[in-house]
């Protein structure tokens, strides 16, 4: 049984009513406590200096407690444009999900916003981290999506709580989208809030960063629109506004993009989702070619860099097909924030 992200996500979050979600939520019930083991076995593990591999050159990691799109790939970038502003050699280690049959739609994001940035992907990424300083000389890397993977050690763990969906429903997976407890987001060493701006209530969510991160410093941010992308064109994102609009994307949140085109003034009229890291086929490419027909002449066609990366199409059905770029603006404790990045890149 197939679900879009947003029936998958309605079921985890209790929103969806009925037998059948009642049914499904509790037999995800049941999967949590396995679960817990397995997490609480894992970082028991790692508890031990022996079994942690250190580098040999800084290591900043970047990632989450849920699954679903919280914002990394933009805080890489930003991360890596500063390390880039202080003549370091960096490279980005990854493991690369939704990538058996090439590099992921954010290795192909980052390759294009950072071409001079190489990123390595793999599962075992101790071995990344060697192959990054003995042939590409890197001065410190940065681990996407690291808080979870343990095994390499890391000088500095930032860690992105979306304030949209700050704790994946509450529950753990998969009866919900935390990949660990609430209380182990003391072992951050910088906490970034991503899209304060979409939350609903940020004085709550602050205080509970703060009851089971005691003492971590905290900055905000937001995701913001950058251009529109279609090819070699670019636009301002102003554009947009006031324009109707067929959006769709295969994103880990999707409201959140809805809620972004929505921000910029277009009327959306309707969105399209596919699975996070979706590998668009020809098949697809039909299917979205067909739905772009059905929509109201006027329409454009947005979605975002994650997905335009990996359709490469200019357009469908006769409309242009815009990508939106988002950046990472913080909002909130920037200067302690890059000073922690570059103290830490340049620690020997």
């Amino acid at each position: 049984m197939a679900f879009s992200p947003e029936r998958w996500r309605s079921i985890t979050h209790g929103t969806a009513k009925g037998p059948g979600a009642f049914a499904l939520r509790r037999l995800l019930w049941l999967g949590r406590g396995p679960y817990a083991v397995g997490s609480w076995i894992h970082n028991r593990k790692y508890a031990k200096a022996a079994n942690i591999h250190r580098a040999g050159v800084p290591v900043i990691s970047v990632g989450n407690l849920t699954v679903g799109g919280t914002g990394k790939t933009p805080c890489v970038e930003y991360v890596a444009k500063l390390l880039r502003e202080e003549d370091l050699q960096i490279a980005i280690l990854s493991r690369g999900y939704g990538s058996e049959i090439g590099r992921n739609d954010e290795a192909m994001v980052l390759e294009e916003n950072l071409p001079d940035v190489p990123h390595l992907q793999g599962a075992d990424r101790t071995e990344l981290a060697r192959t990054a300083i003995e042939e590409l000389e890197s001065e410190c890397l940065i681990l996407d999506d690291g808080f979870q993977h343990r095994r390499l050690g890391r000088d500095l763990d930032i860690v992105l709580i979306d304030a949209t969906d700050p704790w994946g429903g509450g529950y753990l997976l998969p009866r919900g989208g935390l990949r660990e407890p609430r209380s182990r987001l003391s072992r951050a060493g910088f906490i970034l809030i991503t899209r304060v701006d979409q939350a609903v209530d940020l004085p709550k969510l602050l205080e509970e960063v703060a009851r089971h991160a005691p003492g971590k410093p905290v900055a905000h941010s937001v995701h913001r629109p950058m251009e529109l992308v279609n090819g070699s064109e670019t636009r301002p994102v102003e554009d947009l506004a006031g324009k109707t609009v067929g959006a769709f994307c295969g994103i880990g949140n999707p409201a959140a993009f809805h809620r972004t085109v929505a921000d910029l003034g277009a009327a959306v009229s309707e969105l399209k989702e596919y699975p996070d890291h979706h590998p668009y086929s020809r098949a697809d490419v039909e299917n979205l070619t067909r739905w772009a027909g059905t929509l109201p002449p006027e329409a454009w066609l947005v979605t975002t860099q994650k997905d335009w990366v990996k359709l490469r199409v200019d357009a469908l059905a006769g409309r242009p097909v815009y990508a939106v770029r988002i950046g990472l603006e913080l909002t909130h404790e920037q200067e302690s924030f890059d000073r922690a990045v570059r103290e830490t890149a340049l620690q020997r």
